[in-house]
């Protein structure tokens, strides 16, 4: 969306009016998830992508339209199998895509919270194209859909989620730091790792990071401050920094609080974390040992594992087999 946002401000500053597509649901399959867009200018230019396929000409012919003077609508193109790969939907499936022509003023509210990287929900009335931006904070409605990190239709409107990419914060600067750091950054996380251990803890252990961070847990947390949208796991294998860190962790709104280690030194590290005064359903909170049941060894499983059951909790899901389950392959975000 950052990268839009700059075209829209390209074609705002000369005084081009812009429309902009946005897929608002999806049944079956599709090749872009909800929240997908595709900006077209007034001279014609476009950017971004609702399908991939050949229903991109017609939605840029709805925004043309809307520009010259139509109603902001919903299109649903349903797609059956046979026709499914001329029309860039190799799986079939129906989309629909909201037309609308954002308001100037709005747009200018929407690239600071891109650029500042706040959380925030633009609301769309799917029936007249009305739309309202609320800041995290602002609405209790607006909260919920921000932690839950998904863009979805309630009622008649549709609810555009925006926020910075999810943190993944890893106290303890081990060789699973790095693995856990480069798995994350593949799929577009931000990356910081701490450790009071200077020697550890250095750009060069840890090119992946986006941030290195040397410091006890206290200072470490105190810095990152992990929110609804941080994923937290502690690697030390030392009472004296486990402890204070999963301590941290479970004080602050971290989705996902992981520690490596055996059962036996969960079980163990919990007594440490009661006697500390953290109560029990806080201590329900750990995932520990970290990770889904891969059978992983080495540390770039290790990692594998761990950012695949931190994927599956931040969208509620299992992470069992995906043919046992009952729920949509694709979270819709």
């Amino acid at each position: 969306m950052r990268e839009l946002l700059e075209e829209l401000a390209r074609a705002r500053s000369r005084g081009d009016r812009v429309a902009l597509a946005t897929v608002v649901g999806t049944r079956r399959s599709a090749p872009r998830p909800i929240g997908s867009k595709l900006l077209v200018t007034g001279n014609g230019e476009l950017y971004g992508s609702v399908s991939g396929g050949c229903v991109e000409a017609d939605v840029y012919e709805a925004c043309q339209g809307l520009l010259a003077g139509e109603q902001s609508r919903v299109l649903t193109y349903g797609i059956t199998d046979d026709e499914a790969f001329e029309v860039g939907l190799p799986c079939g499936g129906e989309i629909d895509v909201l037309v609308v022509e954002p308001d100037a003023e709005l747009l200018a509210r929407l690239e600071d919270v891109v650029r500042n990287e706040d959380h925030a929900v633009l609301f769309t009335n799917l029936e007249d194209g009305a739309q309202r931006l609320v800041v995290e904070g602002e609405e209790a409605e607006a909260d919920a859909l921000i932690r839950g990190a998904r863009s979805c239709v309630v009622g008649s409107t549709f609810a555009d989620v925006f926020g910075p990419p999810p943190r993944l914060f890893v106290y303890g600067a081990v060789d699973t730091a790095e693995a856990l750091c480069k798995a994350a950054k593949a799929i577009g996380w931000r990356t910081i790792v701490a450790d009071a251990r200077g020697k550890f803890a250095t750009k060069e252990r840890l090119p992946s990071a986006d941030e290195v961070i040397v410091a006890w847990p206290d200072e470490a947390f105190a810095r990152v401050d992990p929110d609804h949208a941080t994923a937290v796991v502690v690697l030390t294998h030392d009472d004296k920094f486990d402890v204070p860190a999963l301590e941290a962790a479970l004080a602050s709104e971290a989705f996902y609080v992981g520690a490596l280690g055996s059962r036996r030194n969960q079980a163990r590290r919990r007594e440490r974390l009661a006697e500390a005064g953290v109560a029990d359903e806080s201590l329900d909170r750990i995932h520990g040992p970290a990770g889904l049941d891969l059978g992983a060894a080495t540390p770039a499983e290790t990692a594998l594992s761990i950012l695949a059951e931190i994927v599956a909790t931040r969208f509620g899901r299992s992470g069992g087999p995906l043919r046992e389950s009952a729920q949509r392959i694709h979270a819709e975000v």
